[in-house]
């Protein structure tokens, strides 16, 4: 007879060992950060310019692990977005580095307050943790470790069990380019992602589900810890009637065929109006049969990241099919070795459906037919707010208009994804899709104390606040209530 209860056991061991690990990195990293608080922009510097170094000379490495967890993975789009991607973030970071971390000067009333100066000062967190999802293993953990040690922090990441090879290389680079007080990578299962909101982190970043995320935030609010949550969404793209074109089409189909549309910020359904559907879906055939036209079985397709997620998605398509939703299926038949699908347009399916309320995360598109802008706006409004949306229209006051009629954490106009990949701009949700942001100045304030500092100088009037209240204190308030001046003085007209 099998002994069912020895894997269960020897996870359980292997998951005490990887908590108790994480709570000795906690603590060694806590003690180096009492010794030193605030690292001076030189090493901040340093540590971003190994952090760059480290991922462009483990390249080869990167795109191999890559391709194990994923089945296939585009080496080139590894390239684009896990290597260099990264590495222009953690440059950029680098060079703006002296400007973000200057005080920032703030009025007093010399009135009051003399000759006091006042100031924010950006102060490091201290610890954090970083619970970084599979989807881009190394984008989505050292892009933001880039803010993090830009803001003078140390950092502990624990990388997704659902992509082991990238996690093992991820814990592998960050040991031989960073020491264990500045930086860590935890790598365990299940056990460990649980245990790991829970610990006393002076901030705590996750990316991923909103169903997880609310678990992180309820383990968090235990330390009171605060929270960056990245939680993804249904991200829409609206469709203006001067906009249903060959161009637009294939920013459409080609973001959401980007990892296979296992992107936070690809397109989750786009609303067309309706009786343009069909030209829709005529470009769409067009494009895949010109540019795609074995797409599902090609190099340029990414594999599902396991056999869960693709039962998944072929769980909802079949949903929509029974549902007696129109479904066409573009780019040739798919891989089921390499969990490798085909592109799905599911055209109007009707509500209720799970690719309708759920976010989809694969190669599934349902294009959904609108009569006027304004019910398209109020269908966008009705759902939670998504991490993005994208409207397409060449009149750019309809395009200003959807801006300032909807709510969303991004938005890009005539193409899709483009802000996710700019380390300016600040990246992020909003309500279901999270709050805080990271990426450029925005995020090394995310991950800062903002220190308000009050120096006192001469010829000030704070004693009036202090008791006893007397004629001082009258002085302040009477001028306070009965300016003297012009003003005053003023006949009545």
């Amino acid at each position: 007879m099998t002994d069912t209860t020895a894997p269960r056991t020897a996870a359980a061991d292997d998951d005490a060992q990887a908590i108790s690990e994480l709570r000795r990195l906690h603590a060694t990293q806590r003690r180096a950060f009492l010794t030193d608080p605030y690292p001076s922009v030189s090493e901040r510097k340093s540590h971003l310019a190994a952090l760059a170094h480290m991922v462009l000379s483990h390249r080869d490495e990167i795109r191999a692990a890559m391709s194990a967890d994923f089945g296939v993975h585009p080496p080139l789009f590894t390239d684009l977005v896990e290597v260099l991607g990264f590495a222009g973030r953690a440059q950029y970071a680098a060079k703006e580095l002296d400007v973000w971390m200057a005080d920032g000067e703030r009025h007093a009333d010399p009135t009051l307050f003399g000759t006091a100066t006042a100031t924010v000062r950006y102060q490091p967190k201290g610890v954090i943790g970083l619970i970084v999802p599979w989807n881009f293993p190394f984008d989505l953990a050292l892009g933001p470790l880039t803010e993090m040690l830009a803001a003078g922090n140390r950092v502990v990441i624990k990388p997704s069990e659902e992509a082991p090879a990238c996690a093992e290389l991820l814990h592998r680079m960050v040991t031989g380019a960073f020491d264990e007080d500045r930086v860590a990578v935890s790598v365990g299962g299940v056990g460990l992602a649980r245990h790991f909101p829970a610990v006393a982190w002076d901030h705590l970043l996750f990316t991923g589900s909103p169903r997880i995320g609310r678990e992180v935030a309820r383990a968090a609010a235990t330390n009171l810890t605060p929270l960056t949550l990245e939680l993804g969404g249904k991200c829409p793209a609206l469709l203006d009637t001067d906009s249903v074109d060959a161009d637009t089409v294939r920013q459409v189909i080609g973001t959401k065929l980007v990892k296979n549309g296992q992107m936070c910020i690809s397109v989750d359904h786009v609303l067309v109006p309706r009786t343009l559907l069909d030209a829709f879906v005529a470009h769409a055939q067009a494009h895949i049969a010109k540019a795609l036209p074995d797409y599902a079985s090609g190099p340029d397709c990414t594999g599902l990241i396991t056999g869960r997620h693709l039962r998944r998605i072929t769980a909802m398509v079949e949903q929509a099919r029974d549902a007696g939703a129109r479904i066409l299926t573009l780019g040739g038949p798919g891989d089921p070795a390499t969990r490798r699908l085909p592109l799905t347009l599911v055209i109007d399916p009707p509500a209720g459906l799970r690719l309708m309320e759920e976010e989809i995360f694969g190669p599934v598109l349902p294009v959904i037919g609108y009569d006027d802008l304004t019910d398209a706006l109020t269908e966008l409004n009705a759902g939670p707010r998504p991490l993005a949306l994208y409207v397409f229209s060449k009149n750019p006051a309809v395009a200003e208009h959807v801006l300032r009629h909807t709510t969303s954490g991004g938005a890009c106009v005539n193409v899709c994804a483009v802000h996710g990949a700019l380390p300016a701009l600040a990246f992020g949700g909003v309500g279901h899709s999270g709050y805080g942001r990271h990426h450029g100045v925005e995020g090394f304030r995310e991950f800062s104390n903002p220190r308000g500092v009050v120096v006192r100088g001469t010829g000030d009037l704070t004693e009036v606040f202090l008791p006893p209240y007397t004629s001082a204190a009258q002085s302040v308030v009477q001028a306070a209530f009965h300016p003297a001046g012009p003003e005053r003085d003023a006949p009545a007209p």
